[in-house]
């Protein structure tokens, strides 16, 4: 029997982005590089990052805060509508509001999002082989981080849906071997000052 240890899995929504979404911010830039000095000492194996330029940009200045960590670019990490709920599967209250939201996805999300979704969850959750603990960095965007903290919690796959994550807030999931999945950690701004916190949330839900 192969032995199994625990992964632990930091998620990371990209910086504050530009109007345009071409890059980052200045505040996107120090948001990253803050989050970086905050990850510093952990013992990460990897920096998994989304092709776009807003998490490809968060993930590098994060990256020149960390020491021989490995960045990896993965379109598992990009940006796409992991699941597209029919209307019975909603709570009645909120299905119009939901089918709104998601009335502005294309053809491309429909067909490819669903299944990037599903390899996202196969690559990066659960246990892992061998003795070592595994400890690695995702940098990607609000709905991946949603449909990953959803899978979680073992909530039905339209809960993605609802779930907001601050620019360079931190989660982290922890997969033991033999234990249910466990939010360690969900939007945690405290690396951040409070002029770079919020962002990227809706405004009512700034605090």
């Amino acid at each position: 029997m192969t032995a199994a240890a625990t992964r632990y899995l930091y998620l990371v929504r990209h910086g504050e982005a530009t109007p345009d979404e071409s890059g980052l911010t200045e505040n996107g830039r120090r948001q990253a590089t803050l989050l970086g000095r905050r990850l510093a000492d952990l013992p990460l194996s990897a920096v998994h990052h989304g092709p776009l330029p807003r998490a490809e940009q968060t993930a590098h200045l994060i990256g020149d805060k960390l020491e021989n960590v490995p960045l990896h670019r993965s379109e598992l990490a990009g940006d796409y509508v992991p699941h597209i709920p029919e209307r019975d599967e909603l709570p009645p209250e909120s299905a119009d509001f939901f089918l709104r939201f998601i009335a502005g996805a294309d053809e491309e999300d429909r067909k490819h999002g669903p299944a990037l979704a599903r390899r996202a969850l196969e690559r990066f959750t659960g246990p892992v082989d061998g003795e070592e603990d595994r400890h690695e960095l995702v940098v990607t965007h609000n709905f991946l981080v949603a449909w990953l903290v959803r899978d979680a919690m073992y909530a039905p796959e339209w809960r993605w849906l609802g779930l907001n994550h601050g620019n360079a807030a931190l989660t982290v999931i922890r997969y033991a071997p033999g234990r249910p999945a466990a939010v360690l950690l969900s939007n945690d701004m405290r690396h951040l000052p409070a002029d770079l916190r919020w962002t990227g949330f809706p405004p009512e839900l700034h605090i």
